[in-house]
């Protein structure tokens, strides 16, 4: 898995997801934007990526798509409607792109299609490259994933934690 950071200005929401689906398909890659706001840290897309696989093998996925049901498991939600206020929207977005070769072997290094789809990211759909991963909204992730004051309090303020765990809860809540 590769994250590409950076800004877009999205005029059509869905020329921008053809532009992605187009390098994901050239690259054999799967291509997930999501909008910086709500992704708490590097372990919150690695774990939606790491369940939503789990899904496909046990054949109990929702989505059709990889891409899709990574969102799901991202946003902790079985609805696509609900979970696509993680992705971009129109107008000025800061973003991270998840890109990731679904067969890869982390032994054997990156592999080259996540490279190439990464650049072709870099190059062709992002205005800007810039650090986006961390630089969350707390309240915003706090109101998305429904994490109350009781909660952060047990786990000593970490929203990290209620994310992931609400990440999680997604499989147990089929």
């Amino acid at each position: 898995m590769k994250l590409v950071e950076g800004t877009v200005d999205v005029d059509d929401v869905d020329a921008f997801v053809a532009a992605i689906d187009e390098i994901a398909s050239s690259t054999d890659t799967t291509i997930q934007a999501f909008d910086a706001r709500y992704v708490v840290s590097e372990r919150h897309l690695e774990r939606a990526v790491e369940l939503a696989d789990r899904a496909f093998e046990r054949g109990e996925n929702v989505a059709r798509e990889r891409a899709v049901e990574i969102l799901l498991y991202a946003a902790g939600r079985r609805q696509i409607t609900n979970a696509l206020e993680l992705g971009v929207s129109p107008g000025e977005n800061r973003v991270v792109v998840l890109v990731d070769a679904a067969d890869a072997d982390p032994r054997d290094g990156p592999p080259p299609n996540e490279r190439a789809a990464a650049e072709a990211i870099r190059d062709r759909v992002l205005d800007g490259v810039e650090a986006t991963l961390g630089d969350y909204d707390p309240e915003r992730v706090r109101e998305f994933f429904d994490v109350s004051d009781a909660e952060l309090d047990v786990v000593d303020g970490d929203l990290e934690a209620l994310v992931l765990e609400r990440v999680a809860l997604l499989v147990v809540e089929k």
